[in-house]
């Protein structure tokens, strides 16, 4: 059996949460990171001995588009999939069942599913510090139950995991991130960018309509030079408050 960890991951959140649970699952798991704009995903094919990590985060309630195109061109083969869905405290609403379709859609086998949280890509106060040493343990724990599950043949042959359909609506997020005067246009955001929304050849300049706010390009920058408004940071944060708050627990869906 191969194993591949497949993940969405724009600030790091998902990869911490994907690495702590393949570590567990299979130390030699091969990496394939789908915000990679200069990967050809139709290359990949897999077996049905394979099993794939499949960790997405979840934006506004949903599977970021761009990661369903992507893991839509992949040649399954049959392949075990084990779904993570990372939340930034708030809920994952129908991230589940759109995974969970995309991938049967495309011949995985959906054998069992981890939401797990991280902290918020936007509003880093939320979930701070997750995936935290409690997180670490929870996350191997449920590898370890899985993995043995899936050796013994143990696992139910149909996975139930919540969600509606149809989905919830997907409006996207006001924050678009702009570039400060600090900006020395080294082009490394515009490289980064999942969607390709920052120009190559200005890297200042951020395509506002194909922005579908990552934050990537935040995260990456060396010269802190992007950033979102405060005012709507501070807006949607007391939006966001009451959803936010409180502990959320990771969760396992066998």
């Amino acid at each position: 059996m191969s194993v591949y960890s497949i993940t969405f991951s724009p600030t790091g959140g998902t990869q911490k949460v994907a690495d702590l649970f393949a570590r567990s699952f299979c130390p030699d798991s091969v990496n394939i990171d789908l915000t990679d704009c200069e990967t050809d995903f139709r290359s990949f094919s897999f077996c049905e001995n394979d099993t794939c990590i499949i960790s997405v985060p979840s934006y506004g309630g949903r599977v970021p588009a761009i990661a369903v195109s992507r893991l839509r061109q992949m040649k399954s083969g049959g392949a075990a999939a084990i779904l993570i869905v990372v939340y930034g405290n708030r809920a994952y609403d129908d991230t589940f069942a759109e995974l969970q379709d995309t991938l049967t859609d495309a011949g995985f086998s959906c054998v069992a599913a981890v939401a797990a949280v991280a902290e918020h890509s936007i509003m880093r106060q939320f979930a701070a510090g997750r995936p935290d040493a409690q997180d670490e343990k929870e996350l191997a724990d449920f590898a370890v139950t899985i993995r043995s599950k899936m050796e013994s043949g143990t696992l139910s042959a149909h996975l139930n995991l919540p969600g509606n359909r149809p989905y919830r609506e997907y409006s996207g997020v006001p924050m678009k991130p702009q570039a400060g005067k600090s900006c020395n246009k080294c082009g490394l955001c515009a490289t980064k960018c999942p969607v390709q929304a920052i120009s190559a050849a200005d890297p200042s300049k951020t395509d506002t309509q194909n922005c579908i706010s990552f934050m990537r390009c935040i995260t990456v920058c060396p010269q802190k030079a992007r950033h979102v408004s405060k005012a709507l940071i501070a807006a949607g944060s007391m939006t966001l408050k009451k959803a936010c708050g409180g502990y959320k627990k990771n969760e396992l869906f066998l």
